[in-house]
């Protein structure tokens, strides 16, 4: 294969070499989620060893369709906050089996292609407020930290206050807050690889404190992978909750993923990628409901990445093959105890609550509506749900405050259709 003729390497003053080290770098920062998506999609009943390999497989095929399709250095793996809305909201919410909760992935994934391949990607980012898509981030930091406060043993039921404070002093928590201690440390001096060296170190701590897993190792064989590939089923397919379920997780794939593309095709001046970057992470979102897995997302550490110099789809070309490599820490996965997940879904979820910097104070409305969005996704335990309470808040709120000419028509059928959700959640 002629690289420069397929990445034009020259005429984004890159090398081999360059890209190669940028996507060894992407790819350490970024292959935690092998164990940390295994491990929340195993909560919702999918086979752990299946879920590993499905999350490997998405990554791989993700990351080189990527690459080859639109030539960005973007990353695509199963996203953050999307996993947990798979599993707490989809499947222990709204009652949906994990092969029924697939198929939610695999059709909110064709309609993002539908968005995605036609002008109405424009057309949503114009109708939804900043303020609302800003809402839907940071309540889903909030959620994570919450989820990420329970596995790791940090927070406890309580049958008068709901939650309280745990038992600091047994093994669980106090390998959570060690290896948090770690994790921050590492990630404040940016220790390349930080979240796998937390994962790493522990492990280790867990092994010292004598913390036990839920899980029992991982081997790899040809029926881990039939447990889950293709396993998609639609027999809930005429219900509401099914529906209700593709239109939430539509709204978060379209709205996170054009708002991280816009940024980093902006950030390498290469805003002419956009479009195709977009399609690729559509068409890959809806293939990990086949593979097994929630859907890809084009996450965070790209960033990494582009640091280290990935200006083409080089970049993630590399990270994908090195993600294909990862099937042989297959047997090790289950091994890893929640106390040395717990820290990167607190840390993570600290990073996506950064978003209410972006919140807008100027409009009663906007911002309330977001609170309600801020609010409602952890307290009520559903992302579907909280977000439907700001879609539905915003336009009654508008209304009430004479401005009903200020909302679009798209956004009244939105909040229409959330209306309907929270009907049938309610009634």
């Amino acid at each position: 294969m002629n690289l420069e003729r397929v990445f034009s390497l020259k005429a984004h003053q890159t090398t081999i070499k360059q890209e190669v080290s940028a996507g060894t770098i992407a790819f350490l920062t970024s292959v935690y989620i092998v164990a940390i998506n295994s491990t929340i999609l195993a909560d919702a009943g999918v086979p752990i060893a299946g879920a590993a390999l499905a999350t490997i497989i998405t990554c791989f095929l993700g990351c080189l369709l990527m690459g080859f399709w639109s030539n960005a250095p973007i990353l695509l793996i199963p996203g953050m906050g999307i996993n947990a809305m798979f599993t707490y909201t989809f499947v222990q919410g709204s009652g949906l089996m994990w092969q029924e909760a697939l198929a939610v992935v695999f059709t909110a994934g064709v309609l993002f292609m539908v968005i995605a391949f036609t002008p109405i990607a424009a057309s949503l980012t114009k109708a939804i407020p900043d303020t609302l898509k800003a809402g839907i981030t940071a309540g889903i930091g909030l959620f994570l930290t919450f989820i990420g406060l329970q596995k790791g043993g940090l927070i406890e039921s309580n049958s008068d206050t709901f939650v309280q404070l745990a038992n600091l002093t047994e093994p669980m928590p106090l390998a959570t807050l060690l290896t948090l201690l770690v994790a921050v440390v590492l990630f404040v001096k940016q220790i390349p690889g930080h979240f796998l060296w937390t994962i790493i170190i522990g492990f280790i701590i867990g092994v010292v404190l004598n913390v036990t897993t839920a899980a029992s190792a991982i081997t790899f064989s040809l029926g881990d992978a039939t447990a889950v590939i293709g396993q998609l089923s639609f027999s809930a397919i005429l219900t509401i909750p099914f529906w209700t379920s593709v239109f939430a997780l539509t709204m978060v794939l379209t709205f996170e993923n054009i708002g991280l593309i816009s940024g980093y095709t902006k950030t390498l001046n290469q805003p002419e990628k956009a479009t195709r970057a977009l399609q690729a992470n559509a068409v890959s979102a809806m293939s990990a409901g086949f593979f097994g897995t929630s859907p890809t997302v084009s996450t965070a550490e790209t960033a990494a990445g582009i640091a280290a110099g990935g200006r083409t789809g080089l970049t993630t070309v590399t990270t994908g093959l090195l993600f294909g490599l990862t099937i042989i820490a297959l047997p090790f996965l289950g091994a890893i105890p929640d106390s040395a997940i717990a820290p990167i879904l607190l840390i993570v979820g600290g990073l996506m609550f950064k978003e209410v910097a972006q919140l807008s104070f100027d409009s009663f409305a906007g911002w309330f509506s977001a609170y309600m969005i801020i609010a409602g996704i952890p307290l009520s335990y559903s992302i579907a749900d909280g977000i439907a309470a700001g879609f539905v808040a915003y336009p009654i709120l508008m209304l009430a405050m004479g401005k009903a000419k200020d909302v679009s028509k798209t956004m009244y059928a939105i909040g229409g259709l959330f209306f309907v959700h929270l009907l049938f959640v309610l009634f």
